[in-house]
């Protein structure tokens, strides 16, 4: 779909002769809002608030991702599979980045390396689905789409797509980013950026620098659903000075994800792209090293970062949702080979990590299929507990 412009005032610092130009251009996944005019009045109020970010850390961080792009470091990117509003605590926020350095700070143990900490949070209420709608027992529902747009609840009221969430989220993210920033180490921000009724009222122009930057999060990325060459999600990220990250698998010609690469890499600077491999267990070693190789060759000074979860669910015998440890760590031993064989630096892990002792993967103290459901709180997809990343973690330390 190509979403309607909302009728906003003027971004008040964007660049003259581009505000909103975005939604003239096809976005998948977008909400379908119960109320078109709330929706307006929302996207003038967002407009008119504060960034959450700064363009001096983005130079901070596009600085510290090109070290990584040049092999001097690794990312541990990790957190929620899509945040709650509930849990947009101060506190929260804390057991969050808590586990993100635990596990940045045995990764940097085990290699002696730098480790450049970001985190899925701040923003991570959005999720693509595969289709509107989904069973909940025996009622079809409109999907959840992540507390941004709807509410889990297995009512046809709770799932309207309402915009006085987009409201909820910034102010979800403004009170997470002012916690991580009161903590003596950096944690780096992150999220999805799907809706762009919540990403383009926060893009603002920077006058010193004479350049857009997206004021919602320090690194913003587009996802399978939604990474299409020329789709709004990725001419979007290709006109701001934010580092930006891109989902890669092997479902599409590797010359459209050149032409991705080129549109939001065109001058080939280091520390710009990152791009997150999720290809499966099953296809990593195979297919990974020839789209490594025409990256490279193309002049990419890219980051390569191995999201093991996304191409590894399954349902269940209880009916879950759920990965495999011992599969996880098959595609983070297949990312680290296959990316050695192509010449270029495998730069860290991109996981989804609860920061309590969930049991939604199987493996470790998840013995098997059945202890699922003794603590299953994901609002989407199942996620590590603290003590499988730190397996995965140990898996991919060991191939380097």
């Amino acid at each position: 779909m190509t979403p309607s412009r909302p009728e906003t005032k003027v971004l008040p610092t964007s660049r003259p002769g581009r505000q909103s130009h975005w939604y003239d251009f096809h976005a998948a996944q977008q909400p379908d809002w119960d109320d078109p005019q709330a929706r307006d009045e929302i996207c003038t109020q967002l407009a008119e608030r504060p960034v959450l970010v700064s363009v001096d850390e983005l130079r901070a961080l596009r600085q510290e991702l090109a070290a990584v792009a040049a092999g001097r470091s690794l990312v541990l990117q990790a957190g929620d599979c899509a945040e709650s509003f509930a849990q947009s605590t101060p506190e929260h926020a804390a057991a969050k980045a808590d586990t993100v350095a635990t596990l940045a700070d045995r990764l940097a143990a085990d290699t002696g390396t730098a480790v450049v900490r970001i985190g899925r949070i701040a923003g991570q209420y959005a999720k693509p689905r595969s289709a509107p709608t989904e069973l909940v027992g025996e009622r079809e529902l409109p999907s959840f789409r992540g507390h941004i747009v709807n509410d889990p609840a297995p009512e046809e009221d709770a799932r309207r797509h309402r915009p006085q969430r987009l409201l909820q989220a910034y102010e979800a993210s403004r009170t997470t980013a002012r916690a991580l920033r009161e903590r003596p180490q950096r944690l780096w921000t992150s999220h999805e950026a799907l809706i762009l009724d919540y990403e383009v009222p926060l893009v603002r122009f920077d006058e010193a620098a004479a350049d857009l930057f997206l004021g919602s999060t320090h690194l913003p990325w587009v996802g399978e659903r939604t990474r299409q060459s020329d789709g709004a999600h990725v001419r979007l990220l290709a006109d701001v000075v934010n580092p930006v990250g891109c989902k890669v698998s092997g479902s599409g010609p590797i010359e459209e994800l050149l032409r991705v690469c080129e549109r939001l890499d065109p001058d080939r600077t280091p520390g710009r792209l990152t791009l997150i491999s999720r290809f499966g267990a099953d296809h990593v070693a195979r297919q990974l090293p020839d789209v490594a190789s025409a990256v490279r060759a193309a002049g990419h000074p890219v980051v390569w970062l191995c999201d093991p979860m996304h191409g590894n669910t399954y349902r269940s015998r209880v009916g879950l949702k759920t990965r495999q440890l011992s599969v996880i760590q098959q595609e983070v031993r297949g990312f680290v080979t296959a990316l050695r064989a192509a010449g270029v630096h495998p730069g860290g892990l991109h996981l989804e990590v609860s920061a309590q002792p969930v049991t939604e993967c199987v493996g470790a103290e998840v013995a098997d299929e059945e202890q699922l459901t003794t603590r299953y709180t994901t609002l989407c997809d199942p996620r590590l507990s603290p003590r499988q990343a730190a397996e995965v973690v140990r898996t991919f330390t060991e191939g380097l």
